[in-house]
């Protein structure tokens, strides 16, 4: 299993970024290989359920998200199923009049799929990505 830590912070008030993050039809604005999010459900808990699809060097991927914790204004914690399992987890906390968001994700890659010696190759990537998702956020949060 693969993970991935990013912090920044955005120059924006917590219930404004994670009113953008609570949405996950917003993500493909900022995560450039989430290219579709569709069929959004809301559930008890506050959360959401979606299908998304995603490109990993190059593969597109499919499968469906649940957010299996969802505690407004602070964490969103998805699990993914499908192309990809994961489990992705929002954060955001207050610092001074900004917000300080932190994203991590545990992830598979599909070793079968892209075979055993893209693995390095496929992390390195996604390390690049998770920086642009965070430097994308930080951007649309302080010029909305």
């Amino acid at each position: 299993m693969a993970s991935l830590v990013k912090s920044t912070v955005v120059h924006a008030p917590v219930e404004k970024v994670y009113g953008y993050l609570d949405d996950p039809a917003h993500l493909p604005e900022i995560w450039p290989s989430l290219f579709e999010i569709t069929d959004v459900h809301l559930l008890p808990n506050g959360g959401h359920s979606n299908h998304w699809k995603y490109k990993m060097a190059g593969i597109r991927l499919e499968g469906t998200s649940e957010d299996v914790e969802h505690i407004a204004n602070e964490r969103i914690v998805s699990k993914t199923k499908g192309g990809t399992d994961s489990t992705q987890t929002w954060m955001v906390e207050p610092e001074g009049g900004d917000t300080k968001v932190t994203f991590k994700v545990d992830y598979v890659v599909p070793v079968p799929v892209l075979g055993k010696l893209a693995e390095a190759a496929i992390v390195k990537l996604n390390d690049h990505e998770g920086d642009t998702i965070m430097a994308n956020l930080k951007t649309v949060m302080e010029t909305a």
